[in-house]
């Protein structure tokens, strides 16, 4: 039999086989329990059976490849088979984004996880729309962020705090770019300036005060950059110094 027509062996793991990130750390020969929301998902929509193949991730030891050993109406339990991989390195980069409207925040969240942030500190500062965040709905945001994008371990999410307390507890060593519309060093150059543990301070909804901007200014550890000519919105502001970091000083040249 020729080449051309010799059965293909089947991607291992299979390619449409569902991904959730579960709480339960996940080991060798201890079954994991789906249940709830998750387990709705697997049996009822993505409608999994007895020896179907589920991805599981744990934000601690990795991604599993876990089969299903049974589903019922409640619940979903299925058998670690194999550490697909190890939890991965997350690219030391904290994303701190003024709050924003609820849909235009979900977006910052969801891309965020996307784009490889390590951590998500939310700022209040003084033209923010918002000032709450769910903690619930925010962390629903960037688990199904992760499980679609393939991450293995999930951004750290903090409690909003104020634009003073962010900068009076700011870490020494971690460089805090942010983005002024009012101009600053071009990323590639600030970005390759001041390596190693950085964080991205992005602005609200009209920006920062006049108050605020010389607040950060004259944080010893703040590097004003520039987005280009035109004035974007928070989450396009986002995106974009995310996207440019990890291009230039992040893990993308590696990928």
């Amino acid at each position: 039999m020729s080449d051309n027509h010799r059965p293909k062996t089947p991607a291992w793991p299979p390619r449409s086989a569902p991904r959730l990130f579960v709480g339960q750390t996940i080991a060798q020969g201890e079954a994991v329990r789906i249940e709830g929301n998750q387990a709705h998902y697997l049996a009822r929509v993505m409608r999994v059976g007895e020896g179907d193949i589920v991805i599981l991730c744990d934000d601690v030891t990795g991604e599993w490849a876990t089969k299903v050993i049974a589903a019922g109406k409640r619940d979903v339990v299925l058998e670690p088979i194999e550490l697909l991989r190890m939890r991965e390195d997350v690219p030391d980069l904290w994303l701190c984004p003024a709050l924003l409207k609820k849909d235009r925040f979900d977006l910052v969240l969801e891309k965020a996880t996307e784009l490889g942030a390590g951590r998500i500190r939310p700022v209040l500062t003084t033209r923010c729309v918002a000032d709450k965040l769910n903690p619930e709905r925010a962390l629903s945001v960037v688990t199904e962020a992760a499980e679609q994008c393939a991450r293995t371990a999930l951004p750290a999410l903090d409690a909003p705090v104020k634009l003073d307390a962010l900068l009076a507890d700011w870490p020494q060593g971690r460089a805090l770019f942010f983005a002024d519309e009012l101009g600053g060093e071009a990323p590639a150059a600030a970005f390759a300036r001041h390596a190693g543990p950085a964080a991205l301070l992005i602005g609200p909804e009209g920006g920062f005060t006049e108050a605020e901007r010389a607040a950060i200014r004259a944080h010893p550890q703040a590097h004003a950059i520039s987005l280009g000519p035109r004035i974007l919105r928070g989450e396009t502001a986002a995106i974009t110094a995310l996207s440019l970091w990890m291009a230039i000083a992040g893990d993308w040249p590696r990928a």
